[in-house]
């Protein structure tokens, strides 16, 4: 069961929490997500056979948090992350994203440099607002979202994704690819070729633009954007003990 803390911004946010060793690792999902998927899942057992503090929680409008989900945008998930990682963990962590979790993981990566030992990004999807929606609309959708808040946009999920002229404009506030993105720690990157939320230019814009000395990109061939099977997840635990060895060399 889920435990709870409220943000100074007074929103209620649902996580859980394994005790263990450092540096620990928080698990950041993606849009419409939440902490009960099968990576989070994974990772906490992970880190339990290795005595790992982990944590894994909900934003707002996700999961078990408080709020509606069509109230949320980028600026206020990274905020509940920042707030739980400061108020829930001891010591450095490693972030690990997925999809907008991987956006997320970067801003923090501006934002609490001293706090980040390492990130893994899975699928990673910043400045997806942007460089996805908003430049994939055409001008009548662009109209209705202005002038109406928001639009429905189909997905291969069951329910259509809604996406609000809120996410669109704070997005542009908390994007990570126009502006110099220092990642002072090591990172490791997860990408599938079958990919089909996450195009595999976006990784290799990451891998060129960040300013890191140690940075790898890895394309699983056959491998789409939920990037959760077996063998996934092993890449997953397998890139995470390469940022821990790094960082304690």
């Amino acid at each position: 069961m889920p435990e709870f803390f409220d943000t100074a911004s007074g929103r209620r946010i649902a996580y859980v929490k394994t005790d263990g060793t450092g540096p620990g690792v928080v698990f950041l999902g993606g849009f419409m997500s939440d902490m009960t998927g099968n990576k989070a899942v994974w990772l906490e057992n992970w880190a339990k056979a290795q005595g790992r503090a982990y944590l894994r929680l909900d934003y707002s409008g996700h999961g078990a948090s408080s709020g509606a989900f069509t109230d949320g945008c980028i600026g206020d998930w990274a905020a509940d992350a920042e707030a739980a990682i400061r108020a829930l963990t001891q010591g450095p962590q490693i972030l690990v994203g997925s999809s907008m979790g991987g956006w997320i993981s970067l801003v923090l990566a501006r934002r609490m440099p001293e706090k980040l030992a390492g990130l893994v990004g899975i699928a990673a999807a910043p400045d997806f607002t942007e460089d996805g929606y908003w430049a994939k609309f055409s001008a009548a959708e662009r109209q209705t979202i202005m002038t109406e808040g928001q639009i429905e946009v189909p997905t291969e999920y069951e329910a259509p994704y809604i996406i609000t002229r809120r996410l669109i404009e704070d997005g542009r506030d908390h994007l990570v690819l126009k502006k110099p993105l220092k990642l002072p720690f090591p990172a490791r990157f997860l990408q599938g070729t079958m990919d089909e939320a996450v195009d595999q230019s976006v990784p290799l814009k990451i891998l060129q633009h960040a300013d890191c000395d140690d940075m790898q990109l890895t394309l699983v061939k056959g491998v789409d954007h939920r990037f959760s099977e077996p063998a996934c997840l092993t890449m997953i635990g397998a890139a995470l003990d390469q940022v821990i060895a790094a960082g304690s060399a």
